[in-house]
């Protein structure tokens, strides 16, 4: 079997960083394709590899938001040819399993591996000498090529072609998973009064979908200034403060003490602080939607069945933010083009595949609001 060789950037264990090493790649098999990844979003959930907080197969290649250009296709796939300009979901959507087929394809079966890597006949893509290296989400998009899923493949129609990829790789995970969070998980609705934790590439987003949604008060929770000012004057939050206590009580005043209606969790790291506050700060028959992860080896949901029961609050976890992203992603597309959802500033920094470990140090200090890897071939 003949194979290729890229550059990548993989993760051999918690707390050393990444690595950017030559890989083997092999040719795509049947229901796969070989995609020249243009672009990779540097998503706080490749942190968490690093950070030894993601239950992951080592080594492994990261990156779970990628587009690019679709190289050539294995036996029998149908959704994609060669030449076509994609946008990768890091969930695939096969479209006939009981999640797809009763409208959840965000928890499509063939995301399986999506920690090894594998694929479904248990063999691997990328190999370095004689060992089996999986990508991140079956994917891999810190790697100049990748062999993926075509399920996860988002073909582009003709009006979405003039789109930059470092724009596209973002709408494969971050954008949904933000928008989605708050108008589909959430469910939020016309006059409701909204708090968001956390205003990096994800919270960013659900501010745009709560907005979109018509909500009366978006209120970001957020530590670095920074964030809270981009939140404000340019994705639309109409508050933003700095500790969950300043916004309860700016909650609680304007609201007349009924309180938030939603609060949407999508920080780098989910805490048990960070849910108590939310759950409190929520009023009757209010909900807390849980995004962002944890740290691997803490309980962030822990408290008094009481402060559910009593106020009839809900707490749910979203994966995706609910999206549906084969059809997700080209609507968002379609609000981007008409100039309803905000993209180009998302992007604070671009990066080359050799600065990816200063990318995330960068990330880590609050500096971007989402950093893109700009491939080079």
């Amino acid at each position: 079997m003949s194979t290729i060789t890229t550059r990548a950037a993989i993760a051999r264990g918690p707390h050393i960083g990444w690595e950017i090493t030559e890989l083997q790649l092999d040719e795509p098999r049947a229901h796969e394709v070989r995609v020249k990844i243009m672009a990779a979003g540097l998503c706080h959930s490749d942190d968490h590899i690093t950070a030894g907080d993601a239950p992951v197969r080592m080594p492994v290649v990261g990156g779970h938001e990628g587009a690019g250009i679709v190289e050539s296709v294995g036996p029998d796939v149908q959704r994609v040819k060669p030449g076509d300009k994609i946008v990768l979901s890091y969930i695939p959507a096969c479209g006939a399993c009981r999640p797809c087929s009763t409208g959840h394809s965000n928890m499509c079966v063939k995301g399986l591996n999506a920690g090894t890597g594998m694929f479904e006949d248990g063999t691997w893509r990328f190999h370095e000498g004689e060992t089996d290296i999986g990508g991140f989400c079956s994917l891999g998009t810190f790697s100049q090529y990748a062999v993926v899923s075509e399920y996860a493949t988002v073909p582009l129609r003709e009006d979405f072609q003039d789109i930059p990829f470092e724009l596209l790789c973002l709408v494969g995970c971050g954008v949904p998973t933000g928008f989605g969070s708050a108008v589909h998980a959430a469910g939020v609705q016309v006059g409701d009064t909204v708090v968001i934790f956390g205003a990096g590439g994800v919270g960013s987003n659900a501010v745009q979908g709560a907005r979109f949604a018509g909500a009366k008060n978006v209120v970001v929770v957020d530590p670095v200034e920074f964030k809270r000012e981009m939140a404000t004057t340019v994705f639309g939050a109409t508050h933003a403060f700095a500790t969950a206590k300043e916004a309860h009580e700016f909650v609680r005043e304007t609201t007349w003490g009924q309180l938030a209606d939603h609060c949407i969790m999508t920080p780098n790291a989910v805490t048990e602080e960070m849910v108590n506050a939310a759950v409190q700060m929520t009023g009757k028959g209010g909900k807390v939607t849980i995004t962002a992860v944890g740290h691997l080896t803490e309980r962030a949901v822990h408290l008094h069945a009481g402060a559910l029961i009593g106020y009839m609050r809900q707490i749910r976890g979203a994966l995706a933010g609910d999206s549906n992203l084969l059809y997700d992603i080209p609507m968002l597309l379609g609000l981007y083009k008409s100039g309803q959802l905000k993209l180009d500033e998302l992007v604070t920094r671009k990066y080359s595949l050799d600065q990816v470990n200063q990318a995330y140090q960068d990330l880590n200090d609050g500096k971007n609001i989402r950093g893109v890897i700009v491939h080079e071939h």
